[in-house]
């Protein structure tokens, strides 16, 4: 899948045959922002317009704006693959959020 990228935000790009017009919302946030738009090009706009208006009404409600990413999350792997992921970790003299951070940084850079 695509993204619009914009100050940091991310952004869908779907379409809509029924209503014959492209749309999105913004992505990895939990506030839900929507926008649409009849062009490839005034989607991009309407994107940029809906993060704009987000941070606008983030600052005038003195709220901190969400962040797409914080650094952490929860991951249910199984009882059997985490006792292996813990035994690696441990032989490799590493802590498990480390061997995980290289495990997906490995995987993410060798696709």
């Amino acid at each position: 899948m695509k993204f619009l990228r914009y100050k940091g935000f991310y952004g869908s790009i779907e379409v809509s045959l029924e209503d014959d017009c492209l749309f999105g919302k913004l992505e990895f946030i939990d506030p839900r922002v929507n926008y649409e738009a009849d062009t490839a090009h005034g989607l991009e706009h309407a994107f940029k317009m809906a993060v704009d208006n987000y941070l606008a009404d983030c600052q005038a409600l003195g709220q901190e704006p969400a962040k797409p990413y914080k650094g952490s999350f929860n991951v249910r792997i199984g009882s059997e693959l985490h006792k292996k992921a813990l035994i690696a970790a441990k032989e490799k003299s590493m802590n498990l959020n480390e061997f995980v951070r290289q495990s997906i940084q490995h995987a993410i850079t060798s696709s």
